[in-house]
């Protein structure tokens, strides 16, 4: 299967840089208005998931752990025709993610799916 969830050359840099710190890490991208709509990266068990997250993708970074990558529900619903890619720039996040001491912050760019990623993904094609 096609990755739903990508991370740039940057991102992965600064994950594995975090990871020297915080071991295991993981995302969890929720709705929300501000930083709360950006991707918030957490050490493994700080941040409890559950029935209203969905897991998109556990990305695998050579060097870590794989990341789970965790989005809530409600976002999903507006966000599940799209591919998304983690991308790190300069600015800092007034969230809780860990990247945020390091003067950067997390982002997400997206696309529309493609035909044949929604049949992929078994998610109906847009009306």
């Amino acid at each position: 299967m096609s990755p739903r969830v990508e991370v740039t050359d940057a991102a992965a840099d600064m994950l594995r840089h975090l990871a020297t710190t915080y071991g295991p890490l993981m995302f969890h991208q929720s709705g929300g208005c501000c930083d709360g709509s950006s991707p918030m990266c957490y050490p493994v068990g700080m941040f409890r998931t559950g029935g209203s997250d969905v897991l998109l993708q556990t990305l695998e970074i050579e060097g870590l752990d794989p990341i789970e990558f965790y989005m809530s529900a409600s976002q999903y619903e507006y966000w599940k025709y799209t591919h998304l890619t983690v991308d790190l720039v300069d600015g800092r996040g007034s969230g809780f993610s860990v990247e945020a001491p390091e003067g950067k912050r997390f982002m997400i760019r997206s696309r529309l799916l493609t035909d044949g990623e929604l049949e992929e993904y078994g998610v109906e094609a847009r009306s």
